[in-house]
């Protein structure tokens, strides 16, 4: 069927590190100081930029990953989760054309395409004038599908340079130039080994995510011509979508708590969304403040930065203790990356060691290289503890981005997944079990033929009968 126009726009670069994540944040930001409802979406698996993103209009962000999700169900989602905004702000990753292969497969101009998104250019003119011409008609005639609609100048030096972009842009493309950010300190995010620090961490700061935000919007609201990007967005085509398939009814409701705060952020809204479907009703609980746990049949934590919260993390015996206790007496837990980290008896980072809840028998090393980096495919192995999907898929789909490795196990583990593709906990391996328990550094996302969050939810179910203990 085909919805109404969903206005909407699609933010590149040419390639990555252009500062197109501060801009799309900052244009969010000031589109939604002038009371427009802008929804946004993250090309890729990404946590750290969704987070930005939500903080900087209220809304959720979504991501659309090419990996995990076929065209069609990146056409339903976005059209379910657009529906009724003002404009949908769409920021990809890397640059416009950069894809996992040859043909370009997964890169944002894929997604656009697929979305017919026009497409707004961010452009590093750093030591640039007049090459940029060549560089946007490249771009334009690389792939004439791609709808490129305009170009934003970033990291302009002056108003010199300002004018030689501007000229150059005008005389040699037909591409208008929507605005000029100029370089400004106000324009940067902190980064650090994994990236920009995310904004659940960074509003402990004495400059938190607010601030950081409100500068964003003042320049964008300064530089760029809002009233242009909204009459851009306004004129793409409807998308074409197939209709959901109406929900199976829960079978009996659960409690899961969800360990949500500055060590762990990494969560998809869609998670969130197919685990209440699926029957769950979501707790949310704070690692690094609650004492213990509240009543609950099981237990969900994502990825984060638990070694940057370590200390704190340590601090909190009580919460420490209430989880390994849980664990003692059968409660199912699911467990990504961060919360792998925090399960296991100790986090090593900068020759610091901090004990955790302990209920994996192993220790977390902190490198200053990544162990773990890209999408993994994994294959369930026997110990894989949940129950199987019918005509599901043989191998699942996912991402890793480690900077730690699980050293020091004890005994005979078990674990759920054989690596296809990734490195994992090693040796081609992933996925402890553990009593009810299953901890991976892959991060999973529950969509298409593979979602993790009923068979969860049926695990639990099976394990607890729903008690809400």
């Amino acid at each position: 069927m085909s919805g109404r126009p969903a206005p909407r726009l699609l933010i590149s670069a040419a390639h990555k590190s252009s500062g197109k994540t501060t801009v799309t944040v900052g244009l969010a930001a000031a589109l939604t100081r002038r009371g427009q409802a802008v929804q946004t979406f993250k090309k890729g698996p990404d946590y750290i930029d969704p987070l930005w993103l939500s903080a900087a209009t209220g809304r959720p962000c979504r991501n659309l990953d090419a990996h995990t999700m076929d065209a069609d169900l990146i056409r339903t989602l976005f059209e379910r989760t657009g529906r009724g905004a003002d404009i949908n702000l769409i920021e990809g990753n890397k640059g416009l054309y950069d894809g996992i292969d040859l043909a370009g497969e997964g890169s944002s101009a894929r997604i656009a395409t697929w979305l017919d998104a026009p497409v707004i250019l961010v452009i590093d003119c750093s030591g640039i004038t007049r090459g940029i011409a060549p560089l946007l008609l490249g771009y334009q005639a690389f792939d004439p599908q791609v709808p490129i609609a305009g170009v934003i100048l970033n990291k302009v030096g002056g108003a010199r340079h300002e004018s030689k972009l501007r000229e150059s842009v005008t005389h040699f493309t037909d591409l208008p130039v929507l605005g000029a950010v100029h370089r400004s300190p106000d324009m940067v995010l902190t980064e650090r080994h994994l990236g920009l620090i995310p904004a659940n961490e960074a509003d402990g700061d004495d400059d938190g995510a607010a601030a950081a935000i409100a500068r964003f919007a003042d320049t964008i609201a300064a530089s760029v011509d809002l009233d242009a990007i909204l009459a851009l967005a306004g004129g793409a085509p409807p998308v074409t979508v197939t209709p959901d398939p109406p929900a199976p009814t829960p079978v009996g409701r659960v409690r899961i708590g969800v360990v949500r705060d500055a060590a762990f952020g990494f969560y998809y809204p869609d998670d969130f969304d197919a685990m209440e479907k699926a029957g769950a009703e979501l707790v949310f609980l704070d690692a690094l403040k609650d004492e213990s746990l509240p009543p609950l049949d099981g237990l969900f934590i994502g990825g984060g930065f638990p070694e940057t919260q370590a200390e704190t993390l340590e601090a909190n015996g009580g919460f420490r203790a209430a989880i390994a206790d849980a664990v003692g007496k059968g409660m199912p837990v699911y467990a990504e990356c961060g919360g792998l980290m925090y399960l296991s008896r100790a986090i090593t980072w900068n020759g610091t060691r901090r004990e955790m809840v302990g209920v994996i028998p192993g220790e977390t090393i902190m490198y200053p290289r990544p162990q773990g980096r890209g999408y993994v495919r994994l294959r369930e192995t026997p110990a894989f503890p949940w129950p199987r999907l019918e005509n599901g898929p043989d191998i699942a789909s996912g991402h890793e981005f480690h900077y730690s490795r699980l050293e020091k196990l004890d005994g005979d583990v078990a674990y759920a997944y054989d690596v296809v593709r990734g490195t994992g906990i090693g040796e081609g391996r992933d996925g402890v079990v553990t009593r009810n328990v299953l901890a991976t550094y892959a991060h999973m996302r529950s969509v298409g033929p593979g979602p993790w969050a009923p068979r969860f939810m049926a695990f639990v179910r099976s394990v607890t009968g729903g008690s809400g203990r």
